[in-house]
Protein backbone atom coordinates (compact mmCIF):
# COMPACT_ATOMS: atom_id res chain seq x y z
CA UNK A 1 0.00 0.00 0.00
CA UNK A 2 1.53 3.51 -1.14
CA UNK A 3 2.48 5.74 1.56
CA UNK A 4 0.31 9.37 1.28
CA UNK A 5 2.04 12.17 0.76
CA UNK A 6 1.47 15.22 2.69
CA UNK A 7 2.25 18.63 3.70
CA UNK A 8 4.07 19.68 6.95
CA UNK A 9 4.26 22.94 8.91
CA UNK A 10 5.84 23.80 12.59
CA UNK A 11 6.40 23.23 15.22
CA UNK A 12 5.81 26.93 15.94
CA UNK A 13 8.65 26.73 18.54
CA UNK A 14 10.70 25.91 16.24
CA UNK A 15 11.84 22.85 18.75
CA UNK A 16 11.07 18.75 18.08
CA UNK A 17 7.69 17.92 18.07
CA UNK A 18 6.17 16.72 20.69
CA UNK A 19 3.00 16.15 19.01
CA UNK A 20 1.38 15.38 15.87
CA UNK A 21 -2.20 16.91 14.40
CA UNK A 22 -3.28 15.16 11.09
CA UNK A 23 -5.36 17.27 8.71
CA UNK A 24 -7.38 14.85 6.28
CA UNK A 25 -9.08 16.97 3.68
CA UNK A 26 -12.72 16.80 2.33
CA UNK A 27 -13.71 15.51 -1.21
CA UNK A 28 -12.25 17.12 -4.41
CA UNK A 29 -9.64 19.09 -2.49
CA UNK A 30 -6.01 18.06 -1.48
CA UNK A 31 -3.61 18.68 1.45
CA UNK A 32 -3.28 22.07 0.51
CA UNK A 33 -6.78 23.11 1.76
CA UNK A 34 -5.89 22.59 5.32
CA UNK A 35 -2.38 22.86 6.24
CA UNK A 36 -3.30 26.81 7.06
CA UNK A 37 -5.04 25.54 9.98
CA UNK A 38 -1.55 25.25 11.63
CA UNK A 39 -0.61 28.64 11.06
CA UNK A 40 -4.30 28.97 13.49
CA UNK A 41 -3.44 26.60 15.80
CA UNK A 42 -0.54 26.69 15.95
CA UNK A 43 0.06 29.61 19.21
CA UNK A 44 -2.57 26.54 21.09
CA UNK A 45 0.25 23.54 20.54
CA UNK A 46 3.18 25.29 19.57
CA UNK A 47 4.58 21.98 19.72
CA UNK A 48 3.00 20.27 17.32
CA UNK A 49 3.77 19.23 14.18
CA UNK A 50 1.15 19.58 11.83
CA UNK A 51 0.58 17.45 8.50
CA UNK A 52 -2.01 17.60 6.38
CA UNK A 53 -2.68 14.69 4.03
CA UNK A 54 -3.55 13.91 0.65
CA UNK A 55 -6.31 11.57 -0.17
CA UNK A 56 -4.97 8.35 -1.66
CA UNK A 57 -7.06 8.63 -4.61
CA UNK A 58 -7.59 11.14 -8.01
CA UNK A 59 -11.29 12.32 -7.26
CA UNK A 60 -14.00 10.86 -9.60
CA UNK A 61 -15.07 14.65 -10.44
CA UNK A 62 -11.44 14.94 -12.32
CA UNK A 63 -9.55 17.73 -9.81
CA UNK A 64 -8.53 17.53 -6.47
CA UNK A 65 -8.36 13.99 -4.61
CA UNK A 66 -11.11 11.73 -2.73
CA UNK A 67 -10.87 8.99 0.16
CA UNK A 68 -13.41 7.52 -2.00
CA UNK A 69 -15.89 7.51 -4.53
CA UNK A 70 -19.32 9.00 -3.54
CA UNK A 71 -21.16 8.11 -6.61
CA UNK A 72 -23.19 5.59 -4.59
CA UNK A 73 -23.78 7.13 -1.26
CA UNK A 74 -25.90 4.36 -0.12
CA UNK A 75 -24.61 3.47 3.41
CA UNK A 76 -23.34 0.13 2.45
CA UNK A 77 -21.37 1.35 -0.04
CA UNK A 78 -20.09 4.51 2.07
CA UNK A 79 -19.02 2.07 4.37
CA UNK A 80 -17.10 -0.22 2.37
CA UNK A 81 -15.76 3.20 0.84
CA UNK A 82 -14.20 4.24 4.08
CA UNK A 83 -12.97 0.28 5.14
CA UNK A 84 -11.25 0.65 2.04
CA UNK A 85 -9.52 4.08 2.94
CA UNK A 86 -8.87 3.49 6.83
CA UNK A 87 -5.51 1.83 6.69
CA UNK A 88 -4.07 4.17 4.72
CA UNK A 89 -4.74 6.42 7.11
CA UNK A 90 -3.68 3.89 9.99
CA UNK A 91 -0.59 3.63 8.46
CA UNK A 92 0.50 7.11 7.46
CA UNK A 93 -0.44 7.71 11.32
CA UNK A 94 2.35 4.90 12.48
CA UNK A 95 4.63 5.73 10.24
CA UNK A 96 4.71 9.35 11.04
CA UNK A 97 4.65 9.25 14.56
CA UNK A 98 7.68 6.31 14.20
CA UNK A 99 9.53 9.03 12.10
CA UNK A 100 9.14 11.62 14.68
CA UNK A 101 9.91 9.27 17.86
CA UNK A 102 6.82 10.15 19.32
CA UNK A 103 4.63 7.93 21.97
CA UNK A 104 1.79 6.16 20.01
CA UNK A 105 -1.11 8.45 22.25
CA UNK A 106 0.87 11.84 21.02
CA UNK A 107 -1.61 12.63 18.07
CA UNK A 108 -4.90 14.23 17.18
CA UNK A 109 -6.77 13.88 14.13
CA UNK A 110 -8.93 16.57 12.18
CA UNK A 111 -10.87 16.47 9.31
CA UNK A 112 -13.40 18.47 7.46
CA UNK A 113 -16.55 17.03 5.38
CA UNK A 114 -15.41 13.74 3.41
CA UNK A 115 -11.97 14.17 5.64
CA UNK A 116 -14.33 14.53 9.42
CA UNK A 117 -15.42 11.26 8.34
CA UNK A 118 -12.30 9.38 7.83
CA UNK A 119 -11.08 11.19 11.06
CA UNK A 120 -14.11 9.56 13.17
CA UNK A 121 -13.97 6.20 11.68
CA UNK A 122 -10.56 5.43 11.47
CA UNK A 123 -9.47 8.08 15.17
CA UNK A 124 -12.36 6.02 17.04
CA UNK A 125 -10.97 2.52 15.55
CA UNK A 126 -7.65 2.67 16.47
CA UNK A 127 -5.54 0.50 19.27
CA UNK A 128 -3.91 3.60 21.27
CA UNK A 129 -6.44 6.67 20.38
CA UNK A 130 -6.03 10.04 19.72
CA UNK A 131 -6.18 12.88 22.02
CA UNK A 132 -8.15 14.67 20.30
CA UNK A 133 -10.66 14.24 17.14
CA UNK A 134 -12.01 17.28 15.33
CA UNK A 135 -14.43 16.52 12.39
CA UNK A 136 -15.74 19.69 11.17
CA UNK A 137 -19.18 19.32 8.42
CA UNK A 138 -19.02 15.80 8.39
CA UNK A 139 -20.98 12.83 9.40
CA UNK A 140 -20.59 9.21 11.47
CA UNK A 141 -20.09 6.32 8.74
CA UNK A 142 -20.84 2.95 9.61
CA UNK A 143 -22.66 3.83 12.83
CA UNK A 144 -24.00 0.43 13.31
CA UNK A 145 -20.49 -1.35 14.09
CA UNK A 146 -19.00 1.50 16.35
CA UNK A 147 -19.88 -0.24 19.54
CA UNK A 148 -18.09 -3.52 18.72
CA UNK A 149 -15.25 -2.03 16.56
CA UNK A 150 -14.59 0.98 19.22
CA UNK A 151 -10.58 1.03 21.19
CA UNK A 152 -9.27 3.22 23.33
CA UNK A 153 -11.92 6.45 23.42
CA UNK A 154 -10.92 9.54 22.37
CA UNK A 155 -13.09 12.65 22.87
CA UNK A 156 -14.40 14.60 19.68
CA UNK A 157 -15.64 17.82 18.94
CA UNK A 158 -18.12 17.87 16.17
CA UNK A 159 -18.54 21.00 14.24
CA UNK A 160 -20.97 21.81 11.36
CA UNK A 161 -22.69 25.30 9.87
CA UNK A 162 -26.49 24.87 9.85
CA UNK A 163 -26.48 26.51 6.49
CA UNK A 164 -24.58 23.63 5.11
CA UNK A 165 -25.87 22.40 1.68
CA UNK A 166 -23.33 19.82 1.19
CA UNK A 167 -23.62 17.89 3.70
CA UNK A 168 -26.04 18.99 6.38
CA UNK A 169 -26.12 19.61 9.61
CA UNK A 170 -28.44 17.14 10.85
CA UNK A 171 -25.33 14.14 9.74
CA UNK A 172 -23.48 16.16 12.93
CA UNK A 173 -26.41 16.10 15.23
CA UNK A 174 -26.75 12.34 14.20
CA UNK A 175 -23.32 11.54 15.14
CA UNK A 176 -23.21 13.40 18.07
CA UNK A 177 -26.31 11.15 19.37
CA UNK A 178 -24.86 8.16 17.90
CA UNK A 179 -21.54 8.73 20.13
CA UNK A 180 -23.28 9.53 23.28
CA UNK A 181 -24.98 6.49 22.98
CA UNK A 182 -21.48 4.67 22.48
CA UNK A 183 -20.40 6.08 25.57
CA UNK A 184 -17.62 8.87 24.07
CA UNK A 185 -17.44 12.19 25.21
CA UNK A 186 -19.19 14.92 22.45
CA UNK A 187 -18.65 18.18 22.28
CA UNK A 188 -21.02 19.29 19.68
CA UNK A 189 -21.41 23.12 18.12
CA UNK A 190 -23.74 23.94 15.25
CA UNK A 191 -22.80 27.69 14.11
CA UNK A 192 -26.19 29.57 12.47
CA UNK A 193 -25.79 31.27 9.13
CA UNK A 194 -22.46 28.91 8.24
CA UNK A 195 -22.18 26.87 5.24
CA UNK A 196 -20.15 23.98 4.18
CA UNK A 197 -16.88 25.67 5.94
CA UNK A 198 -15.01 26.35 8.87
CA UNK A 199 -15.62 29.80 10.38
CA UNK A 200 -13.66 32.45 13.27
CA UNK A 201 -15.80 30.06 15.80
CA UNK A 202 -15.11 26.82 14.53
CA UNK A 203 -11.24 27.97 14.48
CA UNK A 204 -11.61 29.24 18.18
CA UNK A 205 -13.56 25.64 19.04
CA UNK A 206 -10.60 23.69 17.36
CA UNK A 207 -7.50 25.42 18.96
CA UNK A 208 -9.26 24.65 22.61
CA UNK A 209 -10.06 20.94 21.87
CA UNK A 210 -6.67 20.90 20.93
CA UNK A 211 -5.31 22.35 23.67
CA UNK A 212 -7.39 20.41 25.93
CA UNK A 213 -6.16 16.93 24.23
CA UNK A 214 -2.46 17.57 24.67
CA UNK A 215 -3.24 19.09 28.03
Amino acid sequence: MPTLEALHFGPASKGTPKQLVVLCHGLGADAHDLIDLGHAWAPACPDALFVSVHAPFECDFGFGRQWWSVADRTPSVMEAGVRAAAPYLHGFIDAELARLGLPPEAYALMGFSQGAMMALFTGLRRAVAPRAILAYSGALVAPDSLAAEKQAIAPVLLVHGEADDVVPAFRSRDAESMLHAAGIEVDAHFIPGLGHGIDDTGLSLGALALQRGFA
